[in-house]
């Protein structure tokens, strides 16, 4: 059974103190103390190095905090066929290797997508929503030049018009990781190239004024 930190620096402070016993009880050497000194310290650092280690699992499965500052021009973001995409991470070459795969794939964490300035989909680490491959999902009102989050979460998220977004893209075939493109699976939308255009290059949040 695998103990805990604690229970290895517990483990540490009793070697201390039975070492300083048995030198009281029976005299032994300095030799033999130090000896159970380096038992106790190496025990010590073997916990402490288990609970950074359990720290550092915990920080990369954190989820990526997100507020209405995240989001800005979707223009601003990376074009792909049609659609924006960015990592929050950094990661953009791992989220346009996915995003540009002919079989599809996992999106990495971080990941963003977008198709129209009001609604994004923002990757979360493995394990945060099964449900939504760890998509979470936001409604945005951009109307006055800046984000504001309407809405936000995994599986009752509704936009504008009524539609949860969950619904639309669980129709995703598995490979598109819930991603709806054409071919993908997913309903259509009632919008043309032409329309979605106009409504991404009319992001007023686009050429703001400093």
């Amino acid at each position: 059974m695998a103990l805990s930190a604690r229970s290895i620096a517990f483990a540490a402070l009793d070697v201390l103190y039975r070492a300083r016993y048995y030198r009281k009880q029976h005299n032994y050497g300095a030799p033999a103390m130090t000896r159970l000194k380096k038992i106790a310290l190496a025990t010590s650092l073997a916990g402490a190095a288990a609970l950074a280690g359990v720290a550092q699992i915990y920080a990369a499965d954190a989820p990526i905090e997100i507020d209405a500052d995240t989001f800005e021009c979707i223009t601003e973001m990376t074009p792909v066929r049609g659609f924006y995409v960015d990592n929050l991470l950094g990661d953009i070459a791992a989220t346009l290797a996915v995003a540009n795969s002919e079989t599809g794939g996992t999106w990495p964490t971080g990941s963003v997508v977008q198709l129209v300035p009001t609604e994004v989909m923002v990757k979360q680490p493995a394990g945060t929503s099964p449900q939504t491959n760890d998509w979470e999902f936001f409604e945005l009102d951009v109307s006055s030049g800046e984000s504001e989050i309407v809405t936000r979460g995994f599986t009752d998220v509704v936009n504008r018009f009524g539609g949860n977004c969950l619904d639309c893209h669980v129709k995703a075939e598995p490979q598109w990781d819930m991603i709806c493109e054409t071919g993908h699976g997913c309903d259509p939308i009632p919008l043309s190239r032409e329309m979605i255009v106009g409504i991404q290059q009319g992001d007023p949040r686009c050429n703001r004024p400093e």
